[in-house]
């Protein structure tokens, strides 16, 4: 048997792992030079940064992974506990750490916000925690249910009344905390997932328990993880051709057959798995005869954008951490503004990882590596930002940092920008989404396509599809569908 694989993102480095594990004969094709989709390096004054994902969590899919190849994880990558999750800091006063440790936690949050919102914590993190455990097996690393199904695997209606899909995250956080600036910190776990925490289902408070759980330090970066997996799919059979860029999904006899590349190659392939946002399909960028084999993503429905800088600079004022945190006051409004207005508010959030630090000190005066990010609508497809609109965002973000304390001394010569529309450049068909379909809404992820598209022999993977969005998502995605391959293969 031959699968085709089109995209080395998490996803398909996954399926061509687990696949030709399995004995199949499994090509890989990446339109890009290199492998991991978003986990990208991007160049900046001289040194090459991680443009994309940052934060490693949920290593037990990782560690899965390896350990059913007959491998180990710990001998493909370096992995450091983060002692602290993140720093967060607010434009009118006000720090806060977040740690590994719970209590250490409160007791931070105690002093920050008062003993209250400090027992209000323990109680998010155990409700968090209860539901990450109701939906582990029964959704996130089990083929894409529809709600009845979802019922039927937790067995008892009350755990999952208690994911509660029906209030939004931003209520629900409001029974535990009254300091607003605590709802904004835990309400930005929506966007991990491309989601207004004012539109999403408080069933994503479980990200908090994600995290909670373990976030990791990778040495080298985020882009170590992808060539580790690489490396992983290779040693059991898998073969990579790069700079190969897919056209059309070819169909015969009413299921997927193969694909034909640009300059007019085709591949024959018994099945094919596509790691790309699902709305390249129901767009008609894989071809016409494989359109109907997902739908396009409306673009109300298109998750979170961002617009990012990649900039090696010398900091100062501010005692960065790896993940750092940056608000002003008015939450509501800034997703109002993308998600209604479709534009960047007057005050964006600002997250920045520091690259360099965690792993050890940056001495005083030192150029380091940051990705500074705010969220943006997804409208890539349509403008991108002018030069003058990107300059005056750019000058807003460091006023509002400035006013944390911490002042960056980025220069054209240092920085490297991507809009909406670079990702959209990067991405075809997702308007710059970088999440996939947004999970709005009491059952938004049932829109998510599962891992069998409706085109037989052809399977999806990646972010846009179920579990949903993020690395270790978007592992278990490729892993998922690699076991969906399996099952239809011929027998011998």
């Amino acid at each position: 048997m031959h699968v085709v694989v089109i995209g080395a993102g998490i996803g398909g480095l996954s399926a061509a792992a687990d696949l030709a594990r399995q004995g199949v004969r499994v090509t890989v094709l990446e339109r890009a030079a290199t492998p991991g989709g978003k986990m990208r390096h991007v160049q900046a004054g001289g040194a090459a940064i991680d443009g994309g994902p940052t934060v490693f969590t949920m290593r037990w899919i990782f560690s899965g992974l390896f350990e059913d190849a007959g491998r180990r994880l710990e001998d493909a990558l370096v992995l450091r506990r983060a002692d602290i999750l993140a720093r967060h800091a607010w434009r009118e006063g006000g720090r806060l750490d977040l740690f590994a440790d719970i209590d250490e936690s409160a007791e931070a949050i105690g002093a920050f916000a008062g003993a209250q919102d400090a027992q209000g914590f323990r109680d998010f993190a155990a409700r968090s925690a209860d539901i990450f455990r109701t939906l582990q097996h029964s959704f996130i690393a089990a083929q894409r249910p529809s709600p009845l199904d979802l019922v039927r695997r937790v067995g008892r209606l009350d755990a999952l009344w208690r994911t509660a899909p029906w209030a939004t995250m931003w209520q629900a956080l409001g029974s535990h905390f009254r300091d607003p600036r605590l709802r904004q910190l835990f309400g930005r776990y929506a966007t991990y997932c491309g989601c207004s925490p004012f539109l999403a289902p408080a069933t994503l408070m479980l990200v908090a328990h994600v995290e909670q759980d373990g976030v990791w330090l990778v040495e080298g970066g985020m882009r170590g993880v992808a060539d580790a997996i690489r490396d992983l799919a290779e040693s059991q059979g898998a073969s990579f051709r790069f700079n190969a860029e897919v056209e059309e999904i070819l169909v015969q006899n009413g299921r997927a057959a193969g694909v034909r590349l640009a300059g007019g190659e085709t591949l024959a392939a018994d099945a094919v798995v596509f790691n790309g946002d699902v709305a390249a399909l129901g767009q008609g960028l894989l071809g016409g005869a494989a359109r109907h084999a997902a739908r396009d993503t409306p673009r109300a429905a298109r998750s979170l954008s961002a617009v990012t800088w990649c900039m090696n600079a010398v900091t100062h004022g501010f005692p960065l951490t790896h993940h750092n945190v940056f608000f002003a006051e008015d939450y509501a409004a800034e997703f109002a503004a993308i998600f209604r207005a479709r534009q960047i508010t007057e005050a964006p959030t600002v997250y920045i990882c520091a690259q360099d630090r965690g792993h050890a000190e940056v001495p005083p005066g030192t150029p380091e590596r940051l990705l500074l990010l705010v969220n943006a609508p997804a409208d890539g497809d349509l403008a991108d930002l002018s030069p003058d609109a990107l300059e005056q965002l750019q000058q807003r973000s460091l006023d509002l940092l400035r006013r944390c304390g911490l002042m960056i001394e980025a220069t054209p010569g240092n920085t490297t920008t991507t809009t909406p529309a670079g990702f959209h450049s990067l991405f075809p068909g997702t308007g710059g989404a970088l999440y996939g379909r947004a999970s709005h809404g009491a059952t938004g992820t049932f829109a998510r396509p599962g891992a069998a598209s409706r085109l037989p022999g052809l399977f999806l993977a990646g972010g846009s599809v179920h579990p949903g969005p993020g690395i270790p998502m978007a592992a278990m995605s490729g892993r998922l569908a690699a076991a969906r391959v399996l099952e239809v293969r011929p027998r011998r």
